[in-house]
């Protein structure tokens, strides 16, 4: 059975040494600079509002909006939680940029060849069995890697356990339909730039919802889609067949045998 990743943030306990962004950089081979804001060498960045620190990263989220977006299927989401991306099938047409509920892509305008960069969830530590370099990195604990069920129970206990110190709520669990980046914090996450308007549902479903009570657009973007799900899967398809005749996996024809 596979089990859901996710990291549990806990703000009160961040002290902001950075560690997880230069564990961050270390890992995927970008320059150590320190760095205040996402960019195409921060993958992980954190915002300092009075005392506390917020990490930023991508949020992975359950239902990816980005993932739904993408036209060629150069985003996918992992069961175990990445939302990983395949650069020889983007296609740089941007729409998981403006999708993105929280902001996160960013996009090689002055590179001949651009692509996307943000955080990759480590899914070749994860596949090994290893913590996050962000989580491994973190010295007071602030950042937490696990079963996303288990981080809920542990968030949930830590709430219960000291109520003053933390607002009542795990920014995380179910916004937009839940995101494998779960947060803890001693104040409104509002006040720390967090966007508490996004809702429970997951942001694809509400488009089709918002098509569904437009007949027209429906039907148009219907077919739009459905182009798109044929060009995407067929492009798999292709892939996966080119992959197995490059293995000598296919299979036999009644007349060699």
């Amino acid at each position: 059975m596979t089990h859901k990743k996710a990291m549990l943030i806990d703000i009160s306990l961040c002290v902001g040494c950075n560690a997880c962004q230069a564990g961050c950089k270390e890992e995927n081979g970008l320059p150590p600079n320190e760095e205040k804001y996402l960019s195409l060498t921060a993958y992980t960045a954190l915002s300092k509002y009075n005392d506390l620190y917020v990490r930023r990263m991508c949020q992975h989220c359950d239902v990816p909006t980005c993932v739904s977006v993408c036209p060629v299927g150069a985003l996918t989401k992992s069961g175990v939680g990445p939302v990983s991306y395949d650069g020889e099938k983007c296609i740089g047409c941007r729409y998981c940029l403006q999708a993105c509920p929280f902001h996160v892509p960013k996009y090689e305008w002055s590179s001949t060849k651009p692509s996307i960069r943000k955080c990759k969830f480590c899914p070749n530590r994860l596949a090994k069995g290893r913590p996050t370099a962000c989580a491994e990195a973190c010295p007071t604990g602030a950042t937490k890697f696990g079963d996303r069920d288990e981080l809920l129970i542990e968030a949930a206990r830590r709430i219960n356990a000291e109520p003053g110190k933390y607002v009542t709520r795990i920014y995380g669990e179910q916004d937009v339909g839940g995101t494998s980046m779960l947060y803890l914090s001693p104040v409104p996450f509002e006040e720390l730039g967090f966007d508490s308007r996004l809702g429970k549902i997951p942001m694809p479903m509400l488009t089709m919802s918002a098509l569904s009570k437009v007949p027209n657009v429906l039907s148009v973007g219907g077919v739009l889609l459905a182009g798109i799900w044929w060009i995407t899967n067929r492009r798999t398809e292709v892939q996966a067949h080119e992959s197995a005749l490059k293995q000598g996996k296919t299979q036999p024809q009644e007349d060699d045998e």
